[in-house]
């Protein structure tokens, strides 16, 4: 994989870590990926097998069902959104993918959410 280079040290740093974490984590059709994109307004969610390279389920802030509120509180509901699509899809245990974000704040929110819509991780 060709290097990439980047105009600050922060999306460096996390895409060192993206790296890192992929090599020792993939998503299976039982255990699929919960991987976490997080942008300067919005936060989605997605449950990936990596092995088929598909998109079992997805969930995100720009939903209008979601209740109006700070980062945080949005962030959890969205957890709690793609705990329940997952329950319909037969989804109960994921590999968490923070995806070189720092497990803080809102990408701790939506564990958080995801944990008590009954996701296992």
């Amino acid at each position: 994989m060709a290097t990439r280079t980047f105009k600050n040290k922060k999306a460096a740093r996390r895409s060192r870590v993206k790296r890192s974490v992929r090599g020792k984590i993939s998503g299976t059709p039982e255990r699929p990926r919960l991987t976490v994109y997080r942008s300067n307004k919005n936060i989605y969610a997605q449950l990936i097998d990596d092995i088929a390279g598909r998109t079992l389920v997805a969930a995100s802030s720009l939903e209008d069902s979601l209740e109006a509120g700070n980062p945080i509180s949005v962030s959890q509901q969205v957890g709690k959104r793609l705990a329940e699509r997952a329950q319909e899809a037969g989804v109960e245990k994921t590999v968490f993918d923070r995806n070189g974000y720092r497990y803080h704040g809102r990408v701790k929110a939506l564990a958080e959410g995801a944990r008590e819509g009954g996701l296992q991780f």
